[in-house]
Order: structure tokens, then C-alpha cells, then sequence
């Protein structure tokens, strides 16, 4: 971070709109200052869209003033039963807000608010990095008010609360994912008592929305080493409660000398890779957040299917299926979409095994084939997931793996070369299917159909109608579609 004096500060905010806001609260007799997020990245050198003003007054008026006196190139939205304003303007959005104090009931996050000073609103702040304060009016233009040493705090790379932490989080539980969250993000520690209030108050966020959680959270896995929070979630006993599939697989199990790994910490582990490399490989952005979903899901079958098998010693048989259909689960307590970014989470979940198995072996063009066609459009993002799942410590494995892989991943663009869609769709189709054997849509021929497609895809025939055909006739006389004659 950097230091600045109230003069630089005062020319880092010797812009128009920050000097008109000061203008216009000298005009209405008021104070005010730029807060929070916005003051403390400046310091930390982030840029920031958020710009939080404190009246000590009625921070509606000062909005309306502002408003008036940019003319119609600003619009002006409020918010009386919040007591806020936002004006935005070229670009820039403002949020007014008169200072308050508050008080909270233990059973809701919504505060008694009255009317405070500066000194009020600063006290009910989450932590002190966000407690900064620059003041605007005229006077004291560039003015530093720091009461809880938050520029200490940022130098030092510390997450700590104002006030006593265990009434922080108490008082308002979402604070707790936040702490977590910032940490992440600016790769911070917590302050050992504020953490320790972490763990004694971790039950109230219960009390929170799944929506506001979700939230925090997805901003925690879009964190630049997204275990960085995760393991600290874990640690105070948050993630216990927010996604026990995921802490389910935090243990490691002896039987007759022989153990399984640990796989919470090797799911953290690709869900770091998947981080590192999705830029890399080309996967779009908009996608980037459901990928790090499915690296985070990907084993989370594996607590339910571990078994011990003698001879084979600790198996999770299918727990690419289960984990599969735990997502929804996972999904719908959490209030996150169950749209098709459900369904991609799901489907990278079930596929993830493909082409590790398939890179095991011999790389054949039929394996391929049938994985480029289950996997469709999201065929990248898988090979990027399975990729960033090989984490074995033996470094020869692992470049094995990786090699055939890139073999792997070189079949698969020369298959897309060749227009994999028209070959992947048999010339026959179900409309024909139906006519031929006087069938009305059934199991029967969704059966038909994937038994030509498997015909194709394993290269027994050309994707060509006379050969499929035959195979057609061949199979519906087997299923009793066609009756024998003697």
C-alpha cells in the first residue's frame, strides 16, 4: 500500500464531482465525507466503482442539491425508507447516506437507526480498513480521519473489527462471510480475536439469507487462491454450516496400512488450478464463476460412496453420479440459479472422470468421439477441470497424465476440424424411426437411436444410411419390433 498526506488526497479527489458534493454541503451547512470501500482503495492502489458519502445530516438532501445543480445529465434515484440517495453521473454513481448509529435485535440483521455523528457511523462500520473517512467540505478537502488505525491495519495486512468483534458479528452475522471475503480478496490474515469471535459466533449466520451468504461466498471463490478463504471458512467452522458436503470430506482413513487422501484439501487444490488456468484456456469470463463451482462440487460424491474393498483397498465407485445429483441440493439451499448454470455445475461434475480414464490409456478416436459428444459446447472447460485435477505429488504420474491429456486435447481440435456434429448424428433419425416400426415416441426408440449413434461414434460403420440400415433392422427384430418369419 502507499501513503498519502491530506494534500495528495486532496488532489487524488480534485475531481468535479467530489468537489461539488463539498460545495454543495458547505451550501446546505452540513459535513460530509467519501467512506468505506472507496477511501480504502485508493491507499491499497485498487480501483473502485463504489462511492459511499456521509452527511451528517440529511444525506437526501444533499443528493436532491447535487442533483439540481448538475442538470439533466445526472439522475437522481431515492430511497426514503433506507434514508439514501444515489446520484449518477457520466459514468460515476454516488451513494448518500446520512451518518447514523445502530443497534440491532439478536434475532434480525435489520438495526435500529437514528440520526449520529461522523464518530457514530464510524463505529458501526464491519472492519477497520473500511472505517476511513475523507472529508469533502471546502475547508478540510482531503482531510484523513482514521479513529481505529485501519491505514495500520493495511499496511500490516490485517482483517480486524473497530469494535469489540464478538458484538460485530453478533450484532450482524453476514460481517463474518464479509471478514472471510476480504481476507481472499486482498489476501489478508484475520486478526487472531477477531477470528476467534469467527468461531464463537459462527451459529448466528443462521439468521442470514442463503441469497446474502451465496453472495459472499461466490465472491469468495472469485478470489485470486479461492482456498485461501475457503480453508479460513473451514477453520472457524463456517463452512460447516454453509456447505457441509464440502467439510465432509475433510478426514483421511487407515485400513490395514493403507489410507486415501485427504480430499477436501486436494478439492481446494483444483479449485487453485482451475483459478490459475481458465484465463489461460481461453474459458469466458461470464462461465469462469461456475467452473471454480464445479471444481469446488467435483468430489463431493465421495464422502457417500467411499467404501473399503479387500484387494482394492478404499474405492468411490461413481462418485462422479452421486456427486452429480448432490448439486441441485447444494444449489437450491443456497438460492443459487438452477438454470443452466446448475446444469453446467452438474455436468462437469458427472463427465470429470471421462478423460482422466481415457487418458490412462491408449487415447483411441472412438473415446474421444463419445466424450466430445457428451461434453458439447462445454468440452474446454471440461479438459481445463480435469487438467487442474491431476495433483499427485509424483511428479513422473503426473506428467504422464498431463501429456496425455495434450494428446488428448489434439484429437479433440482435429475431430472438431472435421465437423464432429455432422458425424456425431446418424442419418436416421427418431421421426423415421417412429414411421418405420408405427411408433409413438417410447423408450423403445431412444433406444434405437442410441444404438446408431454408438455405432457411429465407435466406428463400426460410416455415419451412412444404407449400413445403418441394417443395424437398425438387425436391432429392432432383437427388441421384437419386426416378427420373424419362418
Amino acid at each position: 500500500m502507499k501513503h498519502y498526506s491530506d494534500a495528495e488526497l486532496a488532489r487524488i479527489l480534485d475531481r468535479s464531482i467530489f468537489k461539488m458534493i463539498g460545495e454543495t454541503a458547505d451550501a446546505a451547512g452540513m459535513e460530509c465525507y467519501v467512506v468505506g470501500g472507496f477511501v480504502r482503495d485508493i491507499f491499497l492502489g485498487r480501483k473502485s466503482k463504489d462511492i459511499d458519502v456521509v452527511v451528517v445530516g440529511s444525506g437526501i438532501a444533499i443528493a436532491e442539491s447535487l442533483q439540481r445543480k448538475l442538470g439533466r445529465a445526472a439522475h437522481l434515484s431515492v430511497f426514503r425508507n433506507f434514508g439514501t440517495a444515489q446520484v449518477k453521473y457520466k459514468g460515476i454513481e454516488v451513494e448518500f447516506v446520512g451518518a447514523r448509529k445502530e443497534s440491532y435485535n439478536r434475532n434480525s440483521r435489520k438495526p435500529i437507526v437514528e440520526n449520529g455523528t461522523l464518530e457514530d457511523d464510524q463505529n458501526r462500520r464491519d472492519f477497520t480498513i473500511n472505517a476511513l473517512a475523507i472529508c469533502l467540505n471546502i475547508n478540510r478537502f482531503g482531510e484523513l480521519i482514521d479513529p481505529f488505525g485501519g491505514l495500520y491495519d493495511m499496511e500490516d495486512g490485517i482483517i480486524r473489527t473497530p469494535l469489540e468483534p464478538d458484538i460485530t458479528f453478533s450484532d450482524d452475522p453476514l460481517r463474518m462471510m464479509r471478514c472471510v471475503r476480504f481476507a481472499a480478496q486482498l489476501n489478508f490474515f484475520i486478526d487472531d480475536e477477531t477470528f476467534d469471535a469467527l468461531a464463537r459466533n459462527k451459529d448466528r449466520i443462521k439468521i442470514v439469507s442463503s441469497e446474502r451468504i451465496a453472495d459472499e461466498l461466490n465472491k469468495i471463490i472469485l478470489a485470486p487462491v479461492p482456498s485461501k478463504g475457503l480453508v479460513e471458512l473451514q477453520r472457524c467452522g463456517l463452512l460447516e454450516i454453509i456447505l457441509p458436503e464440502l467439510t465432509a470430506l475433510d478426514s483421511t482413513e487407515q485400513r490395514n496400512g493403507r489410507g486415501h487422501k485427504n480430499n477436501f484439501f486436494h478439492t481446494l487444490e483444483v479449485a487453485d488450478n482451475v483459478a490459475l488456468s481458465a484465463e489461460a484456456n481461453g474459458i469466458p469470463e461470464e462461465k469462469r464463476l461456475w467452473l471454480r463451482w464445479a471444481a469446488l462440487l467435483h468430489d463431493i460424491g465421495k464422502a457417500r460412496t467411499k467404501r473399503w474393498e479387500a484387494g482394492a483397498g478404499w474405492t468411490f465407485h461413481n462418485h462422479n453420479f452421486v456427486g452429480a445429483k448432490m448439486v441441485r441440493t447444494v444449489f437450491a439451499r443456497l438460492k443459487l440459479p438452477l438454470d443452466n448454470k446448475m446444469k453446467y455445475v452438474q455436468k462437469l461434475v458427472d463427465l470429470h472422470m471421462r478423460p482422466i480414464a481415457i487418458a490412462g490409456e491408449e487415447v483411441t478416436d472412438s473415446a474421444v468421439r463419445r466424450l466430445l459428444n457428451d461434453a458439447g459446447d462445454d468440452i474446454d472447460d471440461l479438459m481445463t477441470l480435469c487438467e487442474a485435477d491431476i495433483t499427485s505429488k509424483n511428479e513422473v504420474r503426473k506428467r504422464q497424465f498431463l501429456d496425455n491429456f495434450r494428446m488428448v486435447r489434439e484429437k479433440l481440435a482435429d475431430l472438431k476440424v472435421r465437423d464432429y456434429k455432422r458425424l456425431l448424428q446418424p442419418v436416421i433419425d427418431g421421426n423415421e424411426i417412429m414411421a418405420m416400426f408405427n411408433l409413438k415416441p417410447s423408450r423403445e426408440v431412444g433406444e434405437l437411436k442410441q444404438y446408431l449413434k454408438d455405432a457411429v461414434l465407435d466406428n463400426r460403420v460410416p455415419n451412412e444410411r444404407e449400413p445403418l440400415m441394417k443395424l437398425l433392422e438387425e436391432k429392432a427384430r432383437e427388441m421384437g419390433l419386426i416378427q420373424t418369419t419362418n
